[in-house]
């Protein structure tokens, strides 16, 4: 909004006065600019207008004129500008434009509020399952596989898996008295009814509070420290790594049709709301794998969000997703959580065969934390 506004004044000076302009405040307008014009708010033309109006102080080289270009300015903004370059040859060279200083990082806390935090996120995660309501959800759960990178098939080593979609499978979750249970409803928009454990494939549990609770359960004695400041839905959190030794772990990978198990160490981030100290994503990474495991790697991303439940506001699963590799084929699962409603014996939720969207990627996307605002004097 910001750079909207300033486009927009500056637009209008321009318009109404022959304006002088340093070669640096020229980049700016121009830079303001394209974000009006992607919005609608302005087009080339009346940009490639103000410029015309314009007298710079200073030379303006190629240079700038490319660096622009990487703004996507559009072909009459850049006429005006190769004109301004050419009427302004005769002037000075322009001071170079100093990068902008990297923001300031914001401090991790200090040794002993770190403690603390994890101390409450603790208490958290233990108690987490005993705080849930009784409610059922819809989990919709896709299915990938892609030839391994790097194998006859999956191309170069150093290229993106090429996701083939296996099934999308619409599962009636409920959870009553801490008991969750899972019935398949649709499957690639088919009626089935049937239990979740009896279909073939990948599976995961464990979202709704085992996969925490094992995590910070004093007999897992886990370690933690810090790792960075993030962002996830618009919202700051703190994350720190930890680790679970193996003869400490609980976490299983189980092969049913070679009727395999094992219990390997894990690692990953629990990243945290800094003022609740609310859990908003766990992840989790196997470690030491027995290299003659048909799983070679196994990886989970699970995000919690706030959902309204009978009138009260709870955090509960949005998103999970699971990697596996397995000789040269590699898994996905997606599974989402939707239309969360209290639970009773009547309660029920209509599926239609129509396929449901996949969540927005910005809705599990973190991106670095902001720094924090200067304090005004």
């Amino acid at each position: 909004m910001r750079y909207r506004l300033l486009a927009a004044l500056f637009a209008v000076s321009l318009a109404a006065t022959a304006q002088s302009l340093t070669v640096r405040e020229l980049v700016g307008f121009v830079q303001s600019s394209q974000q009006l014009i992607r919005e609608g708010k302005q087009t080339d033309a009346e940009v490639a207008k103000y410029l015309a109006k314009v007298r710079l102080t200073e030379r303006l080289d190629d240079r700038t004129i490319e660096e622009l270009q990487g703004y996507g300015i559009a072909e009459k903004t850049l006429q005006a500008l190769q004109a301004l370059r050419d009427r302004t040859k005769s002037l000075m060279a322009a001071k170079p434009i100093p990068p902008e200083a990297p923001p300031t990082p914001i401090p991790p806390p200090t040794s002993e509020e770190q403690a603390a935090i994890i101390s409450d996120v603790r208490d958290y995660a233990l108690n987490y399952s005993k705080n849930l309501p009784d409610f059922i959800c819809t989990q919709v759960t896709r299915r990938y596989a892609a030839p391994k990178p790097g194998t006859r098939w999956g191309g170069s080593a150093l290229g993106d898996p090429s996701w083939q979609a296996q099934d999308v499978l619409q599962i009636r979750l409920s959870y009553f008295q801490q008991k969750e249970k899972y019935t398949v409803v649709l499957a690639n928009n088919t009626i089935v009814n049937k239990d979740y454990e009896q279909m073939g494939g990948s599976k995961s549990f464990g979202e709704f509070g085992s996969m925490l609770r094992e995590i910070f359960e004093p007999s897992s004695e886990a370690r933690f420290e810090w790792d960075h400041w993030g962002t996830l839905r618009g919202k700051r959190v703190m994350a720190f790594a930890y680790h679970v030794s193996q003869s400490r772990s609980q976490y299983r990978l189980v092969v049913e049709d070679a009727k395999l198990s094992i219990v390997t160490a894990y690692r990953g981030l629990v990243e945290v709301e800094p003022d609740t100290h609310a859990v908003m994503r766990v992840s989790t990474i196997a470690e030491h794998i027995p290299p003659d495991f048909p799983i070679q790697k196994a990886d989970d991303v699970l995000d919690y969000d706030y959902q309204e439940l009978s009138g009260h506001t709870f955090l509960l699963p949005l998103k999970s997703q699971v990697y596996m590799t397995g000789g040269e084929v590699l898994t996905r699962l997606d599974e989402e959580f939707r239309l969360y409603r209290k639970y009773s014996a009547e309660a029920g939720i209509t599926y239609d065969t129509d396929p449901i969207p996949p969540l927005p990627d910005d809705k599990t996307k973190e991106t670095p934390a902001a720094p924090p605002k200067p304090n005004k004097k």
